[in-house]
């Protein structure tokens, strides 16, 4: 065995919360600046679920209901702070989202109104996000 160091990927969620016809999408207080997908990290002894209820309370305000756990990406270049595996959910919500946490704000858009820049990976989820509603295709593995 290798003297060495062993690290692990950091795991995190993000959540796309449909209301309406629309998307939220937080622009972010911290680096990486620009809009991003509702998330964060996994604390210990939380399920990816929790995680993704609470992000999304914390950073947007909403109360969500998770509606399905949509792809994972775990591209090591994701997040250009760490190696980062985050599990995307889709939700829904009823209200209006005000951003919170480290989210400046948090706003609704539609695919033909998407904000520049979005940070990390997250124009590919849209893009998967996208083509999945209109297609019925989850993305390639």
């Amino acid at each position: 065995m290798s003297k060495r160091a062993r690290t692990n990927p950091l795991v995190t969620v993000d959540i796309i919360i449909e209301i309406d016809q629309g998307i939220v999408l937080i622009e972010r207080k911290n680096p990486p600046h620009g809009w991003a997908l509702p998330g964060g990290f996994v604390d210990y002894g939380e399920s990816l679920e929790q995680a993704a209820v609470r992000e999304a309370k914390e950073e947007t305000s909403l109360d969500v209901q998770l509606l399905e756990q949509f792809h994972t990406y775990s591209d090591p270049r994701r997040d250009p702070r760490h190696h980062t595996i985050s599990t995307v959910f889709i939700a829904r919500a009823g209200e209006t989202p005000k951003g919170a946490d480290d989210a400046a704000r948090a706003e609704l858009f539609t695919e033909t109104t998407l904000p520049a820049p979005i940070v990390f990976d997250h124009a590919q989820i849209l893009r998967d996000y996208f083509h999945y509603k209109k297609r019925g295709e989850r993305p390639k593995i």
